[in-house]
Order: structure tokens, then C-alpha cells, then sequence
């Protein structure tokens, strides 16, 4: 009886988890605005980053998400990464998206 118990939690367990896998293994999808700023981006020091050899401060509340589109920490981003991102008009970072291999590889829309 209880071996007929493990069985059917090991398999309801596997049922629940059938539905995310093929999810995980694709690339998320996300949007990036087209206005949105290409550029190499490195951390430098608490909310200051470095794009393109100039040093901007992050606003309060800016995110910034890597290639699976999750929330990274200023010290979390790898020096001289390729990103977008887009200023707030009082110049402050407020998003950054770190492209993956594939974004990166794309050109950037017209403008």
C-alpha cells in the first residue's frame, strides 16, 4: 500500500512538472523597445555603470535583466557587456536589457 502511494506521488509529481519543461527549454520571449540604446555596459561602483566609456547613474527602481529576461544586480552584470537601455529625461538609467548571443547578433531596427 504504501509503495502504491510513493508510485502515484512520483508520478503526479512528474505530471506537474511535465507542462514547464518544454517552456525552460525554449528562449523567453520579450520585447525591447526599438528606442531603446545599444551599448557595452559595466558595473563600477553601487548604482553607477559604465556604457560606451561614459558613466551614468541608475535611477531609483531601474532593472536590469539578462538574456532569460531575469532581474540581474548592478554587481551582478559581467564588464563590457553588449545591452539596451533606456534614459529617463533626467538622464538616469532605467532599464537594461543584457542581449543574449542571438539578440546581439541582430541589427538594430531603423530609425
Amino acid at each position: 500500500m504504501m509503495r502504491s502511494f510513493l508510485i502515484a506521488l512520483v508520478f503526479a509529481a512528474a505530471a506537474a512538472l511535465a507542462p514547464s519543461l518544454p517552456a525552460q527549454a525554449q528562449a523567453p520571449l520579450r520585447t525591447i523597445p526599438a528606442e531603446a540604446k545599444r551599448g557595452s555596459m559595466s558595473p563600477v561602483e553601487g548604482m553607477i555603470v559604465e556604457i560606451d566609456g561614459k558613466r551614468f547613474e541608475l535611477a531609483a527602481g531601474a532593472q536590469i535583466r539578462d538574456g532569460r529576461n531575469m532581474i540581474v544586480v548592478p554587481n551582478g552584470v559581467p564588464k563590457n557587456i553588449v545591452v539596451k537601455y533606456l534614459r529617463g529625461a533626467d538622464g538616469k538609467i532605467q532599464k537594461v536589457w543584457i542581449l543574449s548571443p542571438q539578440e546581439a547578433a541582430l541589427p538594430d531596427a531603423r530609425r
